[in-house]
């Protein structure tokens, strides 16, 4: 698994050192969330830390990459991305729709001042490092 600490990828830590500082400690906070849920997850034995699309991205066998971001258009907003061709964008709408702001079919959206729920963030992210087994599940299982 990854260190939580250190980013070994060096393209992944540079975009994550050009984050303003406090985009960079919620983005660093999200990376953390989505190695430590991945650590705990069974049947995740392997996390790839890579750039997608240049951003960074959490790719585990079997599952879903998952994609993390802050955008200049957008400056008070940051989001984890989802691939826009699963259930998994319509699942979390269907399981969190009052804890969640979306956008379309790809994204959890959080506003800088905003509190995450943790325990259901973490639960989407189980969905996504598992996406392969549980795809054809209603609910994707949950």
């Amino acid at each position: 698994m990854i260190k939580k600490n250190k980013i070994e990828n060096s393209d992944v830590a540079e975009v994550f050192s050009d984050y303003p500082k406090p985009m960079h400690k919620k983005l660093m906070f999200l990376r953390k969330l989505v190695l430590e849920t991945a650590s705990e997850t069974d049947g995740v034995t392997q996390l790839e830390e890579t750039l997608k699309w240049g951003e960074p991205s959490y790719v585990a066998k079997g599952g879903s990459a998952i994609r993390m971001d802050w955008k200049k258009t957008k400056p008070d907003q940051y989001a984890l991305y989802f691939h826009c061709q699963t259930k998994l964008v319509a699942t979390f709408k269907g399981l969190y729709k009052d804890k969640f702001k979306f956008e379309g079919n790809r994204a959890i959206v959080f506003d800088a001042n905003e509190e995450i729920p943790t325990d259901e963030l973490k639960h989407c992210i189980v969905l996504a490092l598992t996406y392969d087994q549980i795809k054809h599940l209603p609910l994707l299982g949950a």
